[in-house]
């Protein structure tokens, strides 16, 4: 009985961070978070410069899905720059971490670690693992330079989604 429990208990957690995620149109949530850097960032930072703003969230630094996105958003990122967008990383990894994935895999945008999971909370993106290990969803948000969310993507393609990203952008730079 108390394992059913436990595991209802879990269920309605997944789906209450699900039912709090933000959705076009809404203010995109604040944060405050550090970079592999050390460095800090908030949405009013990360927005102010006019740019649109690419905040991915993912599961795990090292990982295979994890790797081949940050590499694929990392190659493309001079498109993105191009297209007036900046790229920001979010797991729940800590900065040492990020660290270690950064300058293995020549990752020239922030990543930025959520190691209380509060703003991965707040965008509804946060899960449990059946072992119960706490981690980001591979979801994205794509975010006007006004603050407000212009796209959700869920259950990411890791090798598609800096595509479909540029892809929205120039749909949606065009109807601005």
């Amino acid at each position: 009985m108390r394992r059913l429990l436990v595991s209802l208990a879990l269920s309605l957690a997944t789906v209450s961070a699900w039912a709090a995620q933000p959705t076009v149109g809404d203010q995109a949530p604040d944060y405050r978070l550090q970079d592999q850097k050390g460095e800090w960032h908030t949405l009013a930072s990360d927005t102010k410069k006019g740019e649109w703003l690419v905040l991915y969230f993912y599961p795990k630094d090292f990982t295979a899905g994890c790797t081949t996105e940050v590499c694929t958003y990392r190659d493309d990122t001079a498109k993105l720059h191009k297209a007036g967008a900046q790229v920001l990383g979010v797991s729940l990894d800590d900065v040492k971490s990020h660290a270690e994935f950064a300058e293995k895999y020549h990752v020239p945008f922030p990543l930025l670690s959520d190691a209380d999971s509060a703003v991965a909370t707040k965008y509804g993106v946060l899960t449990t693992s059946p072992k119960g290990q706490k981690y980001a969803l591979r979801e994205t948000f794509l975010i006007s330079p006004q603050g407000k969310i212009a796209k959700v993507y869920k259950d990411v393609d890791p090798e598609k989604n800096s595509g479909q990203v540029l892809a929205d952008l120039a749909e949606l730079k065009k109807g601005a």
